[in-house]
């Protein structure tokens, strides 16, 4: 019984690792994609075209836990992106457009804010689950933008928690699987 329960979740799980994509233009030297526990944040970022109206301000860049692009909807778990830049001195001005299903009061789509890629170390880029509103399960995309040009595109699997229970005890959500 359990090989049978393990075959039916790895055949559902398969055309969601399937839809995972990673994308990397030429001014991105590295890129690596993941789930994150985000740290408590330092501060906050205004972002006008978020839903929040803010970004987290964190001092230090978390580990990924895992380097699934497939992500337990569950607050306080977090996904993104580590980019270095191409250039020594970084790239300033970067657009974030994450695009999701629909969500919130008006079925928002999108949203974006502006953050730097550095040249010297990898910069972390993440969303993080911190309402329950936010909690859409579907594909999601990452992108990040020099102007016109896309530096990289990452999408995720958003998906019920239960379908990757390996990522229970990662951000203390386990109890959501009983």
């Amino acid at each position: 019984m359990l090989t049978r329960a393990l075959f039916i979740f790895c055949l559902l799980l398969t055309p969601l690792a399937a839809l995972a994509e990673m994308a990397k233009g030429d001014a991105i030297t590295s890129l690596e994609a993941g789930i994150i526990c985000p740290p408590e944040p330092f501060d906050a970022a205004p972002a006008p075209d978020t839903l929040a109206g803010q970004t987290h301000v964190i001092t230090e860049d978390p580990p990924f836990v895992s380097n699934s692009q497939v992500v337990p909807a569950a607050l306080g778990v977090g996904f993104g992106i580590k980019a270095l830049s191409d250039a020594p001195g970084g790239l300033p001005g970067v657009i974030v457009r994450v695009s999701h299903p629909p969500m919130g009061e008006n079925g928002r789509q999108t949203q974006s804010f502006i953050t730097a890629i550095s040249g010297q170390s990898p910069s972390v880029t993440f969303y993080q689950f911190d309402h329950t509103y936010e909690l859409v399960q579907g594909t999601w995309t990452i992108a990040a933008y020099a102007g016109d040009l896309e530096l990289y595109a990452v999408t995720f699997e958003v998906v019920d928690p239960r379908l990757v229970p390996e990522l229970a005890g990662a951000c203390n959500f386990a109890e959501l699987l009983s």
